[in-house]
């Protein structure tokens, strides 16, 4: 059904990443200041909608089902196609590659926006100069395409996403959890790969802290992260709950928000912990604070500033990783301040 011409309707093509699309609510609450009657749509991997869903800012999602590596341009041509009766004032292109501008090309819209990269000359019509000393951050990244002009001043909105109190309660109750004492949800996956995630000894020696302390710990993640969290819990003497890989995203977002404090490494569920106002307690290795920060006003960081680091490599190069065995459980548990 075509949107009234009268409210400017954009379309966004929305990163792959779990952290990116949570940060990526910055660019969508910015248009909305700018303009309040806007209608936002977002292309995304089918993965993403739930928490798309949790954005009131976004009306609709159109789900790109393209595999990874695959160029996909028959389906592109189609959704492109399909959009062309939104009628859509404007389109903001959030990757980088050559492959994201194609859907907003096929569906004719007259302001195609985004950096340049991947030769896109023509695909896009309105590229942006991506300054990396000025936008020092993932999230100035994508805040900075919503701007009216390039010219303007970039600004940072933390993402907030909705929380459904109801499928919290059903969560904790088909999962027979404990409502009553003090929760920490350890986040333990790292989906870049092991610089990024605090080791297993690390977080078994934490859990132990937690039940001495009276408190208790749920391991929330994806099916990947499961046999990592069941050896933390294996090395922590079986304590702990392994949710792994048990839950969908949208629970994870509420059992995520029903948590006292969320430890994590820089992972997506990291700025979706900050996302729902949970205490943060991050931990980063080979990446950076000072590039994709935890945005929230609520959180601790742990990070080193070693000589090696950040090197933002998947593996560490020297094979000590001190960036992330040097991060202490006691300096992590005193951090949680369970009986403050």
């Amino acid at each position: 059904m075509p949107l009234d011409p009268s409210s400017p309707a954009i379309l966004v093509i929305g990163p792959s990443w779990v952290g990116d699309m949570v940060m990526a609510q910055s660019l969508f609450k910015l248009l909305k200041l700018r303009l309040p009657e806007c209608a936002i749509d977002v292309v995304s991997p089918a993965w993403s909608l739930p928490i798309l869903k949790r954005m009131p800012e976004v009306s609709e999602v159109y789900a790109l089902e393209v595999k990874h590596g695959e160029s996909g341009v028959g389906k592109r041509y189609r959704l492109g196609k399909q959009l062309r009766s939104r009628s859509y004032a404007q389109a903001i292109v959030l990757p980088r590659s050559l492959k994201s501008a194609l859907v907003p090309f096929f569906a004719k819209i007259p302001q195609r926006t985004g950096y340049k990269g991947e030769m896109r000359y023509g695909l896009l019509n309105d590229i942006r100069p991506l300054d990396k000393t000025y936008l020092d951050q993932t999230v100035k990244h994508f805040s900075y395409l919503g701007l009216e002009q390039a010219s303007d001043e970039c600004r940072v909105i933390q993402p907030s996403l909705n929380v459904d109190p109801q499928n919290t309660q059903r969560c904790m109750t088909d999962l027979e959890l404990d409502p009553d004492l003090f929760t920490v949800a350890l986040l333990p996956g790292a989906e870049y790969g092991p610089a990024k995630q605090w080791p297993a000894n690390h977080c078994a020696a934490l859990l132990n802290q937690v039940e001495e302390a009276g408190a208790q710990a749920w391991l929330l993640g994806s099916s990947k992260d499961r046999p990592f969290a069941q050896m933390i819990i294996d090395q922590a003497g079986g304590i702990g709950t392994n949710l792994c890989g048990t839950t969908k995203i949208a629970d994870a977002v509420d059992l995520i928000a029903r948590a006292d404090v969320a430890v994590a490494n820089d992972s997506g569920l990291m700025h979706i912990a900050a996302a729902v106002g949970t205490r943060v307690v991050a931990i980063y290795g080979s990446s950076s604070p000072e590039f994709t920060p935890p945005l929230s006003d609520n959180a601790v960081i742990n990070w080193l500033r070693l000589d090696c680091s950040p090197c933002f490599k998947r593996h560490c190069r020297f094979g000590h990783y001190n960036c992330l065995n040097n991060i202490s459980a006691e300096t992590v548990f005193d951090q949680l301040e369970i009986n403050s």
